[in-house]
């Protein structure tokens, strides 16, 4: 079979990113050749790989920091309405090739590290994932950034530089072993230090009420430092901000509890500090209770504002400015929804009133809950610190917040201890407490003697255990609530937040996830790329629905060989990938049947590992018989403390050893364990994937964003009517997915009649055999009763119905089977999907947040290069 083309031997017949000019090779090739010798080796006389990737990446900076600068300037200078996008997680993965395709520098860079006998591939597979997330949640922030800055918003990304991001993931035996990654030891090129703008953050303390107002004294004090990362938009020279905090602990603390007997204690508690940045909670759709969590959840969320408020009285409006002090340009702000008198022209108006009045100047989206506490901080800096009236500053709050909620499972839903906030955050429990007053005296005006109700929407849960319900504090506390996919933000209305949306069903919207085309098409698959620009340009870059172009281009044969093409290249090339660095060995013209996403039950790896068992008995039983050969990948990390998912991961390792070295089965089918899946590997792995696998039971994904990666780089889709599959199925038509399995109202049915998993194992003799093999130890034999708590769990008491949707997902594997067999049918059903995976564009989703949410619009004005002058 043909050797793959690399990807630099891809670019030298681009078209998609154009040809580089010799002055730009040139100049990267000067760049490059001054870091190296200046910045970097200095005084060694060899330089390292290492040194040659540190180089580019300064010398791609180098591109970005004019830009970055001349951004904010115009942002000062216009004083647009900024937003704030608050996270927990940010999983951006590497910079290197990300910055230079949105700056269209790929060319000139390869061009350039080719003439200096380098390869580019090479130097970007030394860079380390910036790993500051779990999943789909922290993936969905770097890309809304990306589509942010592109979209040209005044738009600041606000969360943590955790040292230690989502750990790195070892097999061993079989088992899931956790390291941490210490993804800065040996630098970051791009992020900027900014010590100058850290800000004090309070911790404990008491509370003092006074006739001057409030006052939170004896705090224990931490300061937050500022890393900046530039965040480029698509050629249109925007480079936006990403604003990550570290902890440092003050220079007297805990000094003046010593004597100076003391002091080496004393310096090392500064760690207790500087812990609160350490290390990212590695939980995904899984609340953990520590009192660090909410250290950090207040962390970020008080250093952010106090920089919100900073850089709002900073910028350029103010009494010098007589359109802002006129409020007849603002209607439906702020302001004349509180009934504020505009000022008089000309008359000079204190900092506060402007913060008032314009007060939705600043837009804050809370990414889940973890940022929650920005309303009650924003409340305590309104009140006690600007000396705002209650009710202005509730006002001022609920136009400043939005909220999205990501998971419906309950196991998710942030829910803190009373005794923790009055330990930890006394203040802020009063505020919460008063919050929680108003809001339950309005329920009962509207609900009078329905105590039940007011039970189920108060903000503080009754019980043992009193606790602080963090998502009812967020829908309280936001004028705008959104799910993230259509099915998802129904179920937000009609179940999670019933109440709430009863009361106040205005304030719901959805707005379905979406992913950024640049990274996940043009930089992850450049062939494919390549490929439709030549079809039809390349203006879907920045507007996904032009794919819709490719509908008439369904049976062209060319597109469809080209298509086909470069599915078998991608194939080829991680192949060779896996050959290298798993040392595993596949059927390149296998179907890469691939699910790869967190370990979770409500994903249901488990059900694919039952297929996988069925397909290998089927094999045994007919030898003879022609099967179509695939490869499964299942790929993805268990949270350390979920042991249910670090059994799975096990199952899925055992039952590809007895698989993979059954010479009867040959290579008509081997199972993989995609180790230490994140997402430089995903990269790789999407565009190579024949089938997506997205089979979570209906009702519990919320949206989904791999399932998109996937469609946009022509995977067809088994999955459940579930999160985004739905809207996918819609745009693409059913017929064009391989759905299968329960809707949400037959899981509904289910719950009510009863789930029992023991008729599904009695009545289906091929699920029996599995999880007899399972139980018996077919796959374990070493040790036979290795897997019966998955086996317990499956039969007495697995909330995610495995067993119920077996049958049909079976049934529908054959389809896909029947498909396979005949590449043209496949390949014109993988265009289809293409053409219709437009609405999936994170470009689609930041522009509806835009407009329907944060009151803003886009813009596709280009900011001047560094090297012309501003107009």
């Amino acid at each position: 079979m043909a050797k793959p083309l690399t990807d630099s031997e891809r670019r030298k017949q681009i078209s998609v990113r154009g040809i580089a000019g010799l002055g730009d090779v040139a100049e990267v090739r000067r760049s490059f050749n001054r870091h190296l010798h200046f910045t970097l080796v200095k005084d060694r006389n060899v330089a390292t790989p290492r040194d040659y990737f540190f180089a580019l990446a300064h010398t791609v900076r180098d591109h970005l920091v004019g830009r970055w600068i001349r951004t904010q300037q115009h942002y000062y200078e216009r004083d647009p309405k900024r937003i704030y996008y608050l996270s927990l997680e940010f999983y951006m993965g590497r910079t290197l090739q990300n910055t230079m395709v949105n700056l269209g520098l790929q060319n000139a860079c390869d061009e350039a590290i080719y003439q200096l006998g380098l390869d580019l591939e090479e130097l970007e597979e030394i860079e380390e994932d910036a790993g500051l997330g779990n999943g789909g949640l922290g993936r969905l922030a770097a890309c809304f950034l990306d589509s942010m800055a592109t979209l040209g918003l005044a738009a600041y990304g606000y969360g943590i530089r955790y040292e230690f991001g989502i750990f790195n993931q070892k097999i061993v035996n079989g088992w899931q072993v956790e390291e941490a990654d210490d993804w800065l030891r040996y630098g970051n090129p791009w992020e900027k230090a900014r010590p100058e703008y850290m800000l004090p953050v309070h911790f404990y303390g008491r509370v003092e009420h006074t006739p001057e107002g409030v006052r939170w004294l004896d705090t224990q004090v931490v300061l937050a430092m500022p890393y900046d990362t530039p965040v480029p938009g698509y050629r249109n020279n925007t480079v936006n901000t990403m604003r990550l905090w570290s902890a440092k602990a003050p220079n007297d603390f805990k000094l003046h509890d010593f004597n100076v007997g003391g002091y080496i204690e004393a310096v090392l508690d500064r760690n207790l500090a500087e812990n609160i940045s350490r290390v990212l909670y590695p939980n995904d759709n899984f609340f953990e209770g520590k009192e660090l969590r909410l250290k950090q959840e207040y962390f970020v969320v008080a250093a952010t504002l106090q920089d919100i408020i900073r850089r709002f009285k900073s910028s350029k409006f103010g009494c010098r400015d007589p359109v802002r002090t006129c409020f007849e340009t603002f209607p439906d702000k702020v302001g004349l929804l509180m009934g504020l008198e505009p000022s008089t022209e000309g008359q000079a108006v204190p900092m506060l009133n402007f913060f008032l009045k314009a007060g939705t100047q600043v837009a804050i989206q809370l990414n889940d809950t973890h940022p929650a506490l920005a309303i009650p901080e924003l409340m305590r800096i309104l009140v006690d610190v600007e000396k705002v009236d209650w009710d202005k500053a509730w006002e001022i709050t609920k136009k400043t917040c939005a909220y999205t909620n990501h998971t419906v499972l309950p196991e998710a839903l942030e829910r803190w201890p009373v005794s923790m906030f009055e330990n930890l955050l006394p203040r802020h429990l009063e505020i919460i407490y008063a919050i929680n007053q108003r809001h339950l005296d309005h329920v009962a005006a509207l609900f009078p003697g329905d105590v039940d109700r007011l039970r189920r929407m108060s903000v503080i849960e009754e019980g043992d255990c009193k606790r602080i319900n963090m998502a009812h504090l967020c829908v309280i506390g936001s004028h705008v609530v959104n799910g993230v996919a259509r099915i998802h933000s129904e179920i937000v209305k009609q179940s999670v937040f019933k109440d709430f949306y009863e009361l106040e069903p205005e304030k719901f919207q959805n707005k379905t996830n979406g992913i950024t085309p640049r990274r996940w098409l043009l930089l992850c698959n450049p062939g494919l790329a390549d490929t439709i620009v030549e079809k039809i340009g390349e203006g879907f870059l920045t507007d996904l629905s032009q794919l819709k172009k490719l509908l008439p281009l369904v049976d062209d044969e060319a597109l469809i060989r080209d298509v086909a093409k470069v599915k078998q290249e991608n194939k080829l090339k991680f192949s060779a990938f896996l050959e290298k660095e798993y040392k595993v060995k596949i059927n390149p013209s296998s179907m890469f049947d691939v699910h790869v996403k967190r370990i979770h039950e409500y994903k249901r790896q488990l059900l694919n590992c039952l297929h996988i068992i069925t397909l290998y008995n089927r094999i045994k039983k007919d030898p003879a018989k022609a099967f179509v050969p695939r490869t499964i990948m299942i790929g993805g990390k268990a949270a350390p403390g979920y042991h249910m998912a670090k059994m799975i991961i096990k199952l899925v390792t055992s039952i590809g050893n007895v698989v993979n070295h059954d010479p009867v089965v040959g290579d008509r089918l081997k199972v993989i364990f995609l180790e230490n899946y994140r997402v430089s590997l995903a990269e790789k792995v999407i565009p190579a994937a024949d089938l997506s696998q997205q089979i979570s039971t209906a009702g519990t994904e919320a949206s989904g964003t791999g399932n998109m990666k996937f469609m946009l780089n022509g995977a067809l889709t088994i999955g459940t009517m579930d999160g985004a599959n739905v809207e996918m199925a819609e745009e693409a038509g059913t017929e064009n997915l391989f759905i299968f399995g329960m809707r949400v109202e037959d899981v509904e049915a289910l719950d009510q009649k009863g789930y029992n998993a023991r008729e599904y194992y009695e009545r289906l003799p091929e699920l029996r055999q599995a999880l007899d093999q399972i139980s018996s130890g077919f796959f374990s034999p070493k040790d036979p009763h290795c897997f019966r708590d998955v086996v317990n769990m499956l039969l007495n008491h697995d909330r995610f119905k495995v067993f119920a949707d077996y049958e049909a997902y079976v049934a529908c594997q054959a389809q896909v089977d029947q498909l396979y067999r005949n590449p043209r049918e496949w390949t014109k059903k993988v265009i289809r999907n293409i053409a219709c995976s437009g609405k999936f564009s994170s470009d689609r989703t930041i522009t509806e947040y835009a407009r329907d949410i944060w009151g803003v619009e886009p813009s596709d004005l280009q900011i001047p290069p560094p090297n012309l002058p501003r107009d």
